[in-house]
Parts: structure tokens; C-alpha cells; sequence
């Protein structure tokens, strides 16, 4: 199944997504702004066109209640091995942990 996304469909989705929550709590979009330290101007922007910052959704987030579901959508998971020849055909050579320069 092909999933068709854009970064543009994603952030009105979460637009939507924080309304709905913030209606949920039955709070106002002031109430919410108060509370997350976020500015009303930016929170209505952000629930109109999905336009935000990282900061101030994770700070919207900790008051509706879902940083550490955003945390355990981005863990990195370690590869693992069902067999000790997975394990000894993996190419154990240490990963770099830097960018490229370009």
C-alpha cells in the first residue's frame, strides 16, 4: 500500500488533531495558549494553516497530554536477530555517528 503524504497534509493533520484534542479537554484556544506558554497569535495560526515550530507544538503537546507518545514515535529501534547466523553474518563494524560534509 503506497501512502501518498506530504510534509504540507502532515502539519494540517496535526492542526486538526490538536483542535480535536483541545476541544476534548474543553478548553479554549486562550486557555491552551495560558497553559503551554504558547502565544495565542501562534496558536491560532497553527490550528488555521498547520505553521509551528517544534518548540511550541512539544510544548502544546505536554499540556494535551501526548510528549511521550511523540517520543515513542521517533525511538529508534535496534536491529535484532532471530538466529546466531544473523548475527554472525551482520556486518558488526561500528556505524558513524556524524554527518557528511557537503
Amino acid at each position: 500500500m503506497v501512502l501518498f503524504v506530504t510534509p504540507s497534509k502532515v502539519q494540517k493533520k496535526l492542526a486538526g488533531n490538536v483542535r480535536l484534542r483541545r476541544l476534548q479537554m474543553e478548553l479554549t484556544q486562550e486557555g491552551l495558549a495560558n497553559r503551554s506558554g504558547v502565544p495565542l497569535p501562534t496558536l491560532r495560526k497553527f490550528e488555521q494553516k498547520g505553521a509551528i515550530s517544534l518548540e511550541s507544538f512539544l510544548k502544546l503537546q505536554m499540556v494535551l497530554g501526548g510528549l511521550e507518545n511523540i517520543l515513542k514515535a521517533t525511538d529508534v529501534k535496534e536491529a535484532a536477530f532471530s538466529s546466531i547466523d544473523e548475527v554472525l553474518d551482520a556486518d558488526i563494524t561500528p556505524s558513524r555517528k556524524r554527518g557528511t560534509r557537503n
